[in-house]
Order: C-alpha cells, then structure tokens, then sequence
C-alpha cells in the first residue's frame, strides 16, 4: 500500500509537490490492483496514460523541433520514435525506481509486473498525464526534459544499438550473430544472457528480461567496443 511517505519520497524524487494527491496515486495504480479492491475501489492509471502519451508526443516533438532546426521532418520522426517508445521509457522508468511505487494486484506482483516494461512505461505516461493535470504543460514539459528527453546522445546509441551495429557490421562485410548464453530463474522472472558474436569473436554480452533487451544491452557493449577500437587505431 502506498502511504503518504512513499508517495513523498516520489515527489522529492522528481522534484514536485502534487497539488492533488489523488492523481499521483491513481497514476501509479495498476488495474490489477484496483480490481481487487471491492470496497474504496482505486481509480487505475489508463486514462492519465491515454493523456500522458498525448502530452509526451507534443513535448518531444517541440522539443526536436526547435533543439535540431535544419532536420528533416522523416529524422525527427524517427528519433521521436526511438525517444519514447516502451523501452526507451521503462529505461528512464528505472532511473526514478518508479517499479518501487506501483500499487499493483496479486498476481502481477507474482508475475514480475513492478519490472515489467509494458507496465512501467505505460506508468510513466501516465505520470506525465498527471503532472500536467496537476501542475500545467510546463511542469510536464521540465519533467520531460529533465527525464526522458536528457543524455540523447547516449539514449538514442542504447536505442538504436542493434540497428546501428548490424549496419556497421554490414558495411565492414563482416557477419553479426546474437547467441543466447544462459537463461535462469522461474517462468515469470527469467533473466536472459546474450552475446553479440561478430565473425564468430564475442563483441558484446547483454542481460534482460527477455531476449530482445538482453541482445540490445549486447549491441549497446558491443559498439562501444568497436568504437574504442577504431580509436585506438586512429
């Protein structure tokens, strides 16, 4: 149960004193849990996510707009996309420990939920949605920035990591595999270990949840390694 010291250690975390602390809680309350409750039912995060993910695609794409004025409209698209898309938002999710918050039912606490990327970025949109309702499009907007739209640089490398690798491996006319290395814990909260193999040389070792987070965090490893490389070739 979120009481009010949990709910204030959050607004310490992200720099904001709810006005209605009702919107904090229901922006951090799962349906699962609200469905459980049969007396004071709790109102769920769905309709602040339907809000948050409209206010986000605003403030990033202003933010594009006038951060990259000579980009064309197709290449702000795409950084927009890998910007805010589900895992690029349960990464910054992480970052605040927003899992920590959550008030979810049972059984998706059984099942690995309070880690779950579709449920902590849906939950960070949903924050965004209740900032704005609370505190206005400018309060929202410093969140934004401050969270999500900050060190893109090294985001947009992480989030585009296997599209880059394979392009740079294509290039070079070198071959690039992913292997999966181990797999371990029970069916609900499995860890997974990749590697990214090119020409058949370890290049980059990833863990995630699943294996497509586990071979993007391979990707990310495996491009700084190339890049340290051709720097030191230079």
């Amino acid at each position: 149960m979120l009481n009010k010291e949990k709910l204030k250690e959050l607004e310490e975390k992200i720099g904001y004193e709810f006005k209605k602390k009702e919107l904090l809680r229901q922006a951090l309350t799962h349906s699962s849990f609200s469905n459980e409750q049969k007396i004071n039912k709790y109102k769920n995060y769905e309709r602040l996510e339907f809000l948050g993910d409209a206010v986000l695609e605003l403030l990033s794409s202003q933010f594009f707009f006038e951060t990259y004025p000579d980009m064309p409209e197709g290449d702000m698209t795409r950084m927009r996309s890998s910007m805010v898309c589900e895992l690029a938002l349960a990464w910054c999710a992480r970052d605040i420990s927003l899992g920590d918050y959550l008030l979810l039912g049972k059984g998706e606490e059984a099942t690995g939920g309070r880690t779950r990327d579709s449920i902590i970025s849906d939950v960070m949109e949903a924050l965004i949605g209740a900032l704005y309702l609370d505190g206005g499009l400018e309060r929202a907007n410093a969140f934004v920035k401050r969270y999500i739209l900050s060190d893109l640089e090294n985001k947009q490398l992480f989030y585009d990591s296997k599209t880059l690798l394979q392009e740079q491996v294509q290039k070079e006319g070198r071959t690039l595999i992913y292997e999966l290395v181990s797999e371990t814990g029970p069916d609900h909260d499995k860890v997974f270990v990749m590697e990214a193999r090119i020409d058949g040389q370890v290049a980059g070792r990833g863990e995630g949840r699943n294996k497509k987070s586990a071979q993007q965090q391979a990707a990310y490893q495996a491009l700084l390694s190339e890049k340290s490389r051709t720097e030191k070739e230079s």
